[in-house]
């Protein structure tokens, strides 16, 4: 099968369809396209921070996050999957546990420490942009709450990640002194 299908060459794109004989095509530049490229963007940038993370447990943690915004961009562009609600469960008890772990914070950070938690901090402001995106959706189209839901917690969950990655790296968190 070719990459290319050139399907798109005329700035349209397709969706998943609930009568799979039905064709749905919408524009590269729709609110739906952008939200879902917002995702991309955010499922990519969790995979370069993966790459560079040393602990293989939080590693794995990454790694799941991927799965799971891939699952999102498929729900966001029509497939007939649902975000779990546990899953947002799941993130606020390991974020309690981390929490446990971490010097307790009295100021505000700066983004950084190591490079594995430096690429997690990045990846949070792409996930904080794609749920900017998906918001702006929601305001037009029908969008499942729980993906918003989960997309809310899930830049809580990676800052908490990045720091604690940092934590186990023993890289300094820098305090910012505005």
């Amino acid at each position: 099968m070719s990459i290319y299908t050139k399907t798109g060459d005329k700035g349209e794109t397709g969706l998943f369809s609930p009568n799979r004989s039905e064709k749905i095509r919408v524009s590269k530049a729709s609110l739906r396209i952008e939200a879902i490229g917002s995702i991309d963007e955010a499922n990519t940038s969790l995979g370069l921070a993966a790459s560079f993370i040393k602990n293989k447990r939080l590693r794995f943690k990454v790694i799941e996050l991927q799965e799971h915004l891939f699952e999102i961009g498929a729900i966001l562009a029509g497939a007939k999957l649902q975000k779990n609600e546990s899953l947002v469960k799941k993130m606020e008890k390991e974020i309690d546990e981390m929490d446990k772990e971490l010097p307790t914070l009295t100021y505000f950070i700066l983004p950084g420490g190591g490079i594995g938690g430096a690429h997690l901090f990045l990846a949070r402001t792409f996930v904080r942009c794609a749920e900017r995106r998906v918001v702006a959706l929601s305001k037009k189209e029908k969008v499942d709450k729980d993906v918003l839901i989960y997309l809310n917690r899930l830049s809580d969950y990676i800052y908490t990640l990045a720091r604690y990655s940092n934590f186990k790296e023993r890289a300094k968190e820098k305090a910012w002194r505005g």
